[in-house]
């Protein structure tokens, strides 16, 4: 599942009508655009063992290192704000597993949601757009040549679509899973688009349960 630049255009119109997100209704316009969702082929999605790795970016309090949250758990997500539909989606259950986690667990787990549009998202709009969905996850990024390498390691891919009559100016398309980082640094899991609080919880708790790291 993807983050489609169709689907961002769509919901553009939508929200002009009405605060209410609705289904789009035949007359609405719809702005043609070069790809729908991303679909990796099969023979080149990375197996889980390849993917993950550190990685340094920066948020509203400046530097993030992954290596500083050995021994928690971390979920990291790929998107940007200005997304209509996917990142809300998966932020907010995601938000919604970490809310289902006991105190004790929540002092072990952390959420980072990293930016593919850092021309967009400053450190302090990333700020404000992650703690909506909950004060554990952060927002991060950095310029497209030190994120291009992390979304290539963990298997991740997207690509900005340009809006020939559009306030946006631009979209994005992008993959949309969620991924688990154990205590050890090294995926944990991978979850799909949408997936559950209760699959989210679940995961987390796995990982929480493996030995610490070394």
């Amino acid at each position: 599942m993807a983050c489609s630049p169709e689907e961002q255009e769509d919901n553009k119109a939508e929200k002009k009508q009405s605060d209410v997100t609705k289904s789009t209704s035949a007359e609405t316009p719809k702005q043609k655009t070069p790809m729908a969702d991303i679909v990796i082929p099969e023979d080149q999605v990375l197996p889980m063992e390849k993917r993950g790795g550190d990685f340094t970016l920066y948020g509203k309090d400046g530097a993030v290192n992954l290596v500083d949250y050995r021994n928690k758990v971390v979920a990291v997500y790929f998107g940007y704000t200005q997304c209509p539909d996917v990142c809300p989606t998966n932020l907010a259950f995601l938000g919604a597993g970490l809310k289902k986690l006991s105190t004790k667990e929540l002092e072990n787990v952390k959420g980072i949601f990293i930016s593919v549009d850092p021309g967009r998202d400053t450190p302090e709009l990333l700020a404000d757009y992650t703690k909506y969905f909950h004060p554990k996850i952060i927002g991060v990024s950095g310029t497209p040549d030190m994120i291009d390498p992390i979304v290539a390691a963990y298997g991740a891919f997207y690509e900005k679509v340009s809006y020939s009559n559009s306030a946006m100016m631009y979209g994005i398309s992008h993959t949309s899973e969620t991924y688990i980082v154990g205590k050890d640094g090294k995926l944990s899991a991978i979850l799909p688009h949408a997936a559950s609080a209760d699959d989210i919880v679940t995961a987390i708790r796995n990982a929480l349960s493996t030995k610490a790291a070394k």
